[in-house]
């Protein structure tokens, strides 16, 4: 593919639903079946009662926010473009510019939203819904409640807006975004040689998996979706849980309850749900000062 053809915005917006349709289906499929083949954890849960209930919940979810903005962030950014808004813009800078620099900027936002929603306790109960699945895999990527996913949309539309971002980074990053998360939510076991060399560009699934932790200090680790180096450069990166992949305990303390999973008890959950030891309270010193790597449990 020539530059003026990956930049062709028109091209983009013609095939939009198809390529983040085809790239949801072929990367969920790709990480679903090696989950299957290779997984790093047991199955506890029967996986068509979780598959059943978490995928709702992403498909209530994707009707919400198309009901509620009547424009996204793609559409901002071409209404940015049309008028001349934003930072971009207003720099006159080129697609080779613009492009790159809108997925880098919407992943950095991500990552300090992300970091916003453990920290603020009403944003963390929304958030909860996503932290109280008591097993994680390629469908707990998509698991988010309906407000949580339409305040992220918000954000998104906000910021592309501010810098003027260019609808085919917006396409590209939303697209990066959703595949990243369901590979890095997998049940997925990578040699430990290969988690290594890809966990220089990207959040593996044994890097994301420390996040999931029950101990508060993991939790409030490893925030990124796409790559790494945020948490490296703002200090929240950790590089193994305490207790080793194979015998952690993944979720809430509070919720492992493993009968409550059902998609009209993650709707109500931030309303009713007990907030626990709420993971900003840093009332222990290792949630200032992260523990050293756990050794290695096999790849």
């Amino acid at each position: 593919m020539t530059s003026d053809a990956f930049f062709n915005q028109q091209a983009w917006l013609d095939h939009e639903a198809w390529i983040r349709g085809s790239a949801f289906v072929a990367i969920f499929a790709a990480v679903a079946l090696v989950e299957l083949l290779a997984p790093r954890r047991p199955r506890q849960l029967p996986r068509g009662f979780r598959w059943l209930q978490n995928l709702s919940l992403v498909a209530v979810s994707a009707v919400c926010v198309r009901l509620a903005f009547p424009l996204l962030a793609v559409n901002v950014a071409l209404l940015a473009e049309h008028n001349g808004w934003g930072l971009f813009n207003r720099l006159g800078l080129s697609a080779w510019a613009t492009v790159p620099l809108t997925i880098v900027v919407l992943d950095l936002v991500i990552y300090f939203q992300h970091r916003v929603f453990h920290a603020v306790p009403l944003l963390w109960r929304l958030h909860m819904v996503h932290h109280a699945d008591p097993e994680i895999d390629v469908t707990t990527g998509g698991r988010f409640h309906p407000i949580e996913i339409m305040l992220s949309m918000l954000i998104k539309m906000a910021v592309t807006l501010a810098i003027g971002g260019a609808a085919v980074g917006v396409i590209v990053f939303e697209v990066l975004l959703n595949a990243t998360a369901m590979f890095n939510h997998g049940n997925v076991a990578l040699p430990a040689a290969l988690d290594r060399l890809v966990r220089v560009v990207m959040v593996t699934p044994d890097m994301h998996r420390v996040h999931h932790s029950v101990h508060r200090e993991e939790t409030n680790s490893n925030f990124g979706f796409n790559v790494p180096w945020w948490d490296r450069l703002f200090g929240t990166y950790r590089d193994q849980p305490r207790d080793g992949h194979l015998n952690m305990t993944i979720g809430l303390t509070q919720f492992q309850d493993r009968k409550r999973q059902s998609l009209g008890w993650m709707l109500v959950l931030p309303f009713i749900g007990d907030l626990g030891a709420y993971p900003r309270r840093r009332t222990a010193l290792a949630d200032i000062n992260p523990s050293p790597p756990a050794p290695s449990d096999g790849p």
